[in-house]
This record gives C-alpha cells, sequence and structure tokens, in this order.
C-alpha cells in the first residue's frame, strides 16, 4: 500500500503512552492542521483501515502485537490555545493541564479542574473528563468534529454526554473545542490551580511509567459510597504485582509498569483486581482505560 507523504510505518507505539507497553502501528503520522486531517481521514476510509488517535497517552492500553490501521497525533495548530475575549479555543492535541494554567494566567475561571487531567482537550471530550468537581460540558461552548467527509460543528448537547463517556464515533476525531470561561482575579485562580495540583501529587503516584484512574468509580449501591481505588484497597491490591505490573502502593486503582511489563500483564492485573471486588462488594468495575489495538481483555470480563 502507498501511504500519504509523511505517514510512517512500523512506527512504536509504547514510547507515545505513559505506562509503557504496546507494539507498533502498521501506519502513523503527526498531523498539524484541520485540512491534513481530513485528507488522513479519507485516505484511511478509503483504504478501509482502523484509525486511532494517540493524545498524551495518560489513559491509553496498546496491544501487544499493535494496531493494525493508522494511527494519528495532532499538533502544530491542531495542539494550540488562542485565547477570544472570554473565550479559550483550543486544538484537540492541546493537552487539558496547559490550558487550565493559560486561563489561569488569563484571569479566567471554570477550567481549573483540567490541571488534574493529564489528557489533551480532545482526550478530555471524547471521555467527558471531569475531575474535583469539574464539568467540562459546563464551560465547553462548541468542538469542530473531523471525520474522512469534512470538519462539522457540534455542541455538547448533542455530544451525548455520560460518565466518562461521547458518542463520538471511530474516525471522528476532536479537532478544535471552545471553551467559554468567566472573568475573575488570576491570583485567585492560581491558588486554585495550585490546591488542584497539590492533591493530586498527594493522592496520586507520579514520576513513574503508569496511566490515569484504571476504573471508573462505580454508582452501584454496593459500593455504599466506595470509589474505585477505596474498594480495590479494601481487597488487598494495592501493591499487588502480576508479571511487571503492578497497583501503586500509592493509589490502587492506578497501575505502575515496574519496567518490563507488557499489555497482557496490565489486563491480567486488572482483571484480578476486578475479580477480587466482584466477589468483595458485589460491584463491577468497569474500566477507564482506553484499549488501541486487538487488546486480549476477555480475561476482564471472566
Amino acid at each position: 500500500m502507498t501511504a500519504p507523504e509523511g505517514v510512517e510505518s512500523g512506527y512504536p507505539l509504547a514510547r507515545l503512552t505513559t505506562v509503557r507497553t504496546g507494539g507498533p502501528a502498521d501506519w502513523f503520522a503527526r498531523v498539524g492542521d484541520p485540512a491534513r486531517l481530513t485528507e488522513l481521514l479519507a485516505w484511511a476510509k478509503k483504504a478501509k483501515l482502523a484509525v486511532g488517535v494517540v493524545g498524551s497517552g495518560s489513559n491509553l492500553l496498546v496491544a501487544d502485537d499493535g494496531f493494525r490501521g493508522v494511527v494519528l497525533k495532532l499538533d502544530g495548530d491542531l495542539a494550540s490555545m488562542e485565547p477570544d475575549g472570554q473565550r479559550l479555543v483550543c486544538g484537540g492535541g492541546a493537552r487539558l493541564p496547559q490550558a487550565a494554567a493559560l486561563a489561569a494566567r488569563l484571569g479566567l475561571t471554570g477550567l481549573e479542574f483540567g490541571v488534574s487531567i493529564p489528557g489533551t482537550v480532545g482526550g478530555a471530550v471524547k471521555m467527558n473528563a471531569n475531575a474535583y468537581g469539574g464539568d467540562l460540558a459546563r464551560v465547553l461552548e462548541w468542538v469542530e468534529i473531523a471525520r474522512a467527509e469534512g470538519i462539522d460543528r457540534r455542541t455538547p448537547d448533542v455530544l451525548g454526554f455520560e460518565y466518562r463517556r461521547s458518542n463520538l464515533e471511530p474516525g471522528e476525531v476532536v479537532a478544535r473545542a471552545s471553551f467559554v470561561l468567566q472573568p475573575a482575579e488570576p491570583d485567585d485562580v492560581k491558588r486554585t490551580l495550585a490546591q488542584l495540583r497539590a492533591q493530586r501529587r498527594e493522592a496520586q503516584p507520579s514520576g513513574i511509567k503508569t496511566f490515569g484512574s484504571t476504573f471508573k468509580n462505580p454508582d452501584d449501591p454496593r459500593a455504599d459510597g466506595m470509589t474505585a481505588g477505596q474498594l480495590l484497597d479494601a481487597t488487598g491490591c494495592r501493591g499487588l504485582q502480576v508479571g511487571g505490573a503492578r497497583f501503586s502502593e500509592k493509589h490502587a486503582n492506578f497501575v505502575e509498569n515496574t519496567g518490563d511489563a507488557t499489555t497482557a500483564d496490565v489486563i491480567a492485573l486488572m482483571a484480578e483486581g476486578r475479580r477480587r471486588v466482584r466477589e468483595h462488594a458485589g460491584v463491577e468495575l468497569e474500566p477507564e482505560v482506553q484499549l488501541l489495538g486487538d487488546v486480549r481483555a476477555e480475561a476482564l470480563y471472566a
């Protein structure tokens, strides 16, 4: 197959994820503008290639044998952040913590929760990511969605937002998003950011090979208000290790790569944690991490 210029073959995806596991993509490209993005999506559709998007890789588990298709990473204009009055217009590849910090410097409030989400704007929209009481939908004005057929603009009410999900389909990529914020004293917003950063540092592992929260917090009444991390902790999962993958000693809902973990190790560890919580509390934990490629995850639901 002849690929468009700038598209690489056999690209190692592990380097693009924070947990550092997984194999190569058949095809890979960095994309810096909307026209190029739609061009590549159209090529993938014509060639019948699956499309994956890698943001900051903080909530991503790649199959050990890689991805049979094309993986895109947004940069350039598609990772930019531009203030427009009380709006902040961001490319889908812009990192949410940096967007929150820029809003603070501009004296705009409403995006502070983003400093606690180590992902991109596009990933946050796709996953309806919220943290520490922040609400993405409340400040999101519109998103531009790129498809093989072109780009269309959608408002939050048509994105099908539910807890940790939206209705974006395969082959649909967040190119840009506009946030409408409120004026505030920059120093006040910066103080809030500092507090949230401190909370995150205190509660969650950092500086290691890990991804974000492994399981969603359950709404099952049998959880008795406990978070996924608390349920895992109660069943002895803190520090539990399978192969090179380990539930963090600091926060049981975080998986660490101790050095040589495979994606299969991570799945086996998640499956054991999920089994323990099910047997202990009757609660079925739902994975929050995103899977890319043919990840053999059957054990998670056994």
